[in-house]
């Protein structure tokens, strides 16, 4: 999967303060096992903050920026069937991310936690049984 490992991001600085909806995850993020939040800085830079960086170790969790924006990597295929679901939407840039507003709080947090649980070692099969179950919840927010 394509993404960068903390130590490759940078300088680590402490995380922004985020708008409320967008807050009140990163704070809901940032208790699951093992995070460590830091600055996320604009591509290119390490002086401008432009949200909020999660990692386990050196496995990066995803990334919320300062519009609220989310971007999680969860890999391609893994990614389609969130798509699909409409549980998230394509990341225009890289094919292992996906995508939602943390307006949809309750599905931005379930996301974040089906990436923490594909950390931990859960296999494709269980993360796709997962993400069926929430595709066909009625309380799943759609993006």
């Amino acid at each position: 999967m394509d993404t960068m490992s903390r130590t490759a991001k940078g300088r680590v600085a402490p995380p922004p303060q985020l708008g409320p909806i967008a807050q009140e995850v990163a704070e809901a993020v940032a208790r699951l096992p093992d995070v460590i939040a830091q600055a996320h800085w604009e591509i290119g830079s390490q002086t401008e903050i432009n949200g909020t960086d999660f990692y386990v170790g050196e496995h990066e969790l995803g990334h919320i920026h300062l519009d609220g924006e989310a971007h999680i990597p969860i890999g391609g295929a893994l990614g389609k069937l969130l798509i699909q679901a409409r549980l998230a939407r394509r990341f225009p840039w890289n094919g292992d991310f996906v995508v939602v507003d943390t307006a949809a709080k309750k599905t931005v947090l379930w996301l974040f936690e089906l990436r923490r649980a594909q950390i931990a070692g859960a296999t494709d099969e269980e993360l796709r049984a997962k993400i069926a179950r929430q595709g066909t919840s009625p309380t799943a927010t759609r993006v």
